[in-house]
């Protein structure tokens, strides 16, 4: 998802210095001391300012010196507080070296205390926020949720043309949730109107942690629409093995250890490859877009590389746009502002504020009705709900959808307790142990969990009402992943902290009536938070955007 919040960390120990693209190559009194806002630990000051070659570094209680090349340096040991135990000089080097990266190559954001940051390319832009090494991860769980990509992809597709499991899974969520109410009208138009797909495109991607009891590899969720940070994720993986390049020996770390990440260029060929099988060269691939967008960039990466690669012309529309422009000429064609669409890709229209008023329903309808190819289509985004999730956990569903019996084990081996809030028994644990579920809402973009005492006080409130409220929501058992250390990178300082993290693998999905002509992992996004966090939205402003380093 999108969706951009605040950035800044609620710690009392993080320091910040105002750096950003334009402060780095626009401010010559950078070092000065009057241009820190004085916390307790500057990256860097005039003074302090350590050349890479000059001063001696300590690591694991060692000085080593730096300039000497040959010097022997400890392996990576992954002990838990490795990172931290890093010489700060050392730090602050690689610091700056990896902020002047992220502003040569693109790894931007808009700044939220610029006004127009979110609406006007290139205004009041600052780093993303970024782990500065990457976080170690073990093969054998990587290879898991690697090779589950495919097996998930399929179950979105065979889901997401099963029509009557979607409408009775969702009807009492239906009575409750207004937004979810709205997008199950839209699919049950599409039913009625015997609306075919021929072609099917799917981006998604599945999230999962490592929990520390059971060492298992367990789901958080599957994203079907607007699965963001394809660009960044790649990026990040590019900074990493830049780092490790310059100083991994240094450090014991060795880049190749880092996954490619070709996400970007894995999203954009098979975007590329839909909008061939469309087959009009003079069609357009039209993103749908908030309004205001400070994670813009990330989006005009994949932009870039469909135009510069694939030679196809994109346009950004908001979803009030589509209406004010948009028709269905007599054979079906989406045409907006006078251009033949031929792929939609949202990156909006997954949250109900981006459906302020009547017009942006009304854009989605007429998507929905187009020959245009959707991505994802109503029946892709209902298929990405939180409860649709918990029913396909239950004992004997997979069945429903899958035939092949090793597929099913496999995902059934990743999935976390789900239940329903119409299963009296776990709700009374949840009340009793709160601490250890999570209460989800139909929901995404970060920001809109349950955690704690307040999944006590929620269920007993639901309780009291007596009321279908309680089909708003899913319990989910907590994930408890280890906590490590993790030096992270925000408004142009680092930062140490205790941090856990959650790998995103991203999905491609392509079928032509009975042909499927993409079916792939592409590529990977991690995401790390301080461990006292419970959400993990980067652009909801929790999380920073961080790589693999296989152990």
């Amino acid at each position: 998802m999108d969706a951009v919040a605040d950035f800044s960390f609620a710690t009392p120990t993080t320091r910040l210095l105002p750096f950003s693209t334009f402060t780095l190559f626009h401010r010559p009194h950078l070092y000065s001391s009057s241009s820190f806002i004085y916390f307790s630990k500057p990256l860097m000051a005039h003074n302090h300012h350590h050349h890479l070659t000059m001063s001696p570094v300590t690591i694991n209680g060692h000085q080593q010196q730096q300039q000497n090349s040959s010097i022997i340096v400890p392996p990576f040991d992954h002990h838990d507080d490795y990172y931290h135990s890093i010489d700060e000089k050392l730090l602050d080097n690689i610091a700056y070296d990896a902020l002047v990266w992220a502003s040569l190559h693109g790894l931007l954001m808009g700044d939220k205390s610029y006004q127009k940051s979110g609406m006007v390319p290139g205004v009041g832009l600052m780093h993303a926020p970024f782990a500065l090494f990457p976080t170690p991860f073990p093969q054998t769980k990587w290879n898991q949720a690697s090779d589950l990509a495919p097996i998930f992809n399929e179950l979105v597709d065979r889901v997401s043309l099963d029509g009557q499991f979607l409408q009775e899974s969702l009807s009492r969520t239906k009575k409750v949730d207004e937004f979810t109410s709205r997008l199950l009208d839209i699919h049950s138009k599409m039913l009625q109107l015997n609306k075919k797909e021929d072609i099917r495109l799917g981006l998604h991607r599945s999230d999962y942690m490592l929990d520390e009891q059971t060492k298992s590899l367990l789901q958080i969720e599957l994203n079907t629409i607007s699965s963001s940070f394809a660009g960044f994720g790649s990026l990040v993986t590019e900074l990493h093995r830049y780092i490790l390049s310059r100083h991994g020996k240094l450090l014991g770390l060795d880049s190749e250890k880092i996954p490619a990440n070709n996400a970007v260029n894995q999203y954009a060929e098979a975007l590329a490859k839909a909008w061939s099988e469309y087959n009009n060269p003079r069609a357009v691939i039209m993103i749908v877009v908030q309004a205001e967008e400070r994670n813009m960039y990330d989006q005009h990466f994949l932009s870039a590389v469909l135009r510069d690669k694939h030679g196809i012309t994109i346009v950004r529309k908001t979803l009030a746009e589509v209406d004010q422009e948009g028709e269905i000429l007599p054979d079906g064609t989406l045409s907006v502002n006078g251009q033949e669409v031929a792929v939609v890709y949202f990156r909006a229209g997954y949250t109900p504020a981006d459906y302020p008023s009547e017009s942006e329903w009304a854009a989605r309808l007429l998507m929905e009705q187009s020959s245009a190819i959707k991505c994802p289509s109503i029946s892709y985004h209902l298929v990405g709900t939180k409860k649709i999730q918990q029913e396909l956990a239950k004992p004997g569903v997979l069945e429903r959808f899958l035939e092949n019996k090793d597929d099913i084990a496999k995902m059934r081996e990743c999935f976390a307790g789900l239940w329903s809030l119409d299963d009296s028994d776990i709700v009374q644990k949840a009340i009793e142990r709160p601490e250890l579920f999570v209460m989800k809402p139909q929901r995404e973009g970060g920001g809109n969990n349950i955690y704690g005492d307040a999944v006590r006080d929620t269920l007993i409130k639901l309780q009291k009402l007596g009321s279908q409220e309680d089909a708003a929501y899913i319990l989910m058992q907590r994930i408890f992943p280890t906590a490590s250390a993790a030096v992270l990178m925000r408004n142009g300082c680092w930062h140490k902290d205790r941090a856990i993290s959650e790998l995103g693998i991203f999905g491609t999905y392509l079928r032509n009536k009975d042909t499927v002509i993409v079916n792939n992992q592409s590529g990977y996004l991690m995401r790390t938070k301080i461990s006292s966090s419970d959400e993990g939205g980067v652009a909801a402003g929790f999380a920073v955007i961080d790589s693999v380093y296989l152990t």
